[in-house]
């Protein structure tokens, strides 16, 4: 017959973290969140950690390029999708690798034959102020000159008069070369009292801009998550179909870190694909894998060679996979019993596998609670899905702004490969949903109010460190009254901005 567990299984919102000792040192500023993200023996470093537990998920709506950009500067990892060719995938990794921290790409570019209307429509489209003038008003074209807002007065100019009549040319640009490094160009902002300055090549063609804000924002963003070459890190999903084409040019476009996206990872397509890996590359290729939802999966995947493994089937906010095909678990109970498998597996082999919590993650605290179950760190889909840096479009519903967000099993993702069992390069029914998130703002804002939750509360347990908070943590399993008990209640609330569902 078979085989049946004695308990349910249970979600994160089935539990409260009890405040524990707290130190005149628990303060948040103290609070270190950095965790591994690739595999390590006892006693090593890991090759690859961060300095906040969140990484994004691999989906279309939500792991673009200038999502993955904004999550390393805050310290995280995008996993840009892998439900695209494999040339445009490459591409993305590559345009992220070349961003080069604090130089940035010019998105507002015009010709000098252009007008002054041009200008205001232009900077109506971007709300840039600083507009790059360019030979053939492209990005790399050669700068000819750059137009401010100081440069013009609306009240007092014809719209039509030409650009070139306005602009501060290019011989009373100053500038910096390829050569120039951030350092050099924040130091000639400074002594030249300029709020940009353009980098041109040999040619003289624009390559990027530093602006004097983004040197206050850089050292604010002591977290930023770099290479050794001072590139935001990046990840990259692949699949276990054409890996053998796929992962060699997601490496040479410079990704640090892969991972198989797979609505199930306790399989033999996921032990195939990291030996080819293995076998190709040895351990230079990091690549995560899963998703396993309990100890014999974990294993699975461990001694198959995975760096990390993901962990929950079901439990995302687009996912229907339960409803469809009835498999799954409580997401806090599968961490949970995973976890456990880890450490077993550290103590038997003297290696460290990282485990990811990906899915379930409904409320900020849910992050903590993950993290305390024995996560190492949590991959969000909703959550960043909300947010300016997504790939998605943003449209007003029912008089509210919205973002668009799909499930990779969805109709409109049709990613088959993701839920490949070897059969038809077919999806055969949906296991996602076609949908829309309240539109929350930027990345920047909502990670750090996220983040001083995290921290906040691990100083009311008493830990300075996500393995302190692992070891020291104190966890109640409550009753349904008791959820109820914990949000507001009996009273008529004067703004409901605050008591809202995050995800």
């Amino acid at each position: 017959m078979a085989f049946y567990y004695s308990e349910p299984s249970h979600t994160f919102n089935e539990y409260l973290l009890v405040p524990g000792y707290s130190s005149s040192e628990c303060m948040t500023q103290n609070v270190s969140l950095k965790t591994p993200i690739t595999k390590f023996k006892r006693g090593e470093e890991p090759a690859i950690s961060m300095n906040i537990p969140l990484v994004s998920a691999i989906m279309q709506a939500v792991s673009g390029e200038k999502l993955a950009i904004a999550l390393a500067q805050e310290g995280g990892i995008a996993f840009i999708y892998g439900s695209q060719t494999i040339e445009d995938e490459a591409n993305m990794v590559r345009r992220v690798k070349n961003h080069k921290a604090g130089f940035v790409p010019s998105d507002s570019n015009i010709r000098p034959d252009q007008t002054l209307a041009d200008v205001l429509a232009l900077k109506e489209q971007t709300g840039h102020s600083t507009v790059a003038v360019t030979e053939d008003g492209t990005s790399n074209g050669k700068l000819v000159g750059i137009v401010t807002s100081r440069d013009y007065r609306v009240s007092r100019m014809d719209p039509q008069t030409p650009v070139s009549e306005f602009m501060i040319p290019f011989e009373n640009l100053i500038y910096g070369t390829e050569e120039t490094t951030l350092k050099e160009a924040n130091d000639i902002i400074w002594d030249n009292k300029i709020n940009n300055l353009p980098i041109i090549d040999s040619e003289g063609r624009l390559k990027y801009f530093v602006f004097r804000k983004d040197y206050d924002f850089h050292k604010s963003n002591p977290l930023e998550l770099l290479d050794s070459s001072k590139r935001y890190v990046v990840g990259a999903g692949i699949n276990t179909r054409d890996y053998a084409e796929r992962v060699p040019a997601l490496i040479e476009a410079g990704a640090d870190i892969l991972c198989i996206d797979s609505s199930e990872g306790f399989s033999e397509w996921q032990s195939r694909t990291i030996e080819y890996i293995r076998k190709t590359y040895g351990d230079t290729v990091k690549v995560g894998a899963g998703n396993v939802v309990d100890a014999e999966g974990f294993r699975f995947l461990a001694d198959a060679g995975a760096d990390f493994i993901k962990i929950g089937i079901g439990g995302g906010s687009i996912c229907i996979t339960r409803e469809q095909k009835g498999i799954g678990r409580g997401q806090a109970t599968a961490v949970q019993e995973v976890a456990k498998a880890r450490d077993e597996y550290f103590e038997e082999t003297g290696i460290y596998i990282p485990i990811c919590a990906d899915g379930g993650i409904v409320q900020d605290y849910h992050i903590t609670l993950a993290l305390a179950m024995g996560a190492d760190f949590v991959m969000l889909g909703r959550y960043f899905a909300r947010f300016d840096e997504s790939p998605s479009n943003k449209v007003i519903i029912n008089g509210n702004y919205m973002k668009e967000y799909w499930g990779e099993g969805s109709a409109r993702a049709r990613n088959w490969q993701r839920y490949d069992m070897g059969g038809a390069s077919k999806l055969s029914f949906e296991e996602g949903v076609d949908s829309y998130v309240p539109y929350a703002g930027s990345l920047h804002d909502n990670v750090g109010l996220s983040l001083n939750k995290v921290r906040s509360t691990m100083c009311n347990c008493g830990a300075l460190s996500i393995p302190e908070l692992q070891k020291n943590a104190k966890i109640t399993l409550v009753s349904a009254t008791s959820i109820i008990e914990g949000g507001a209640h009996d009273v008529l609330l004067k703004d409901n901005s605050a008591y809202t569902t995050n995800r």
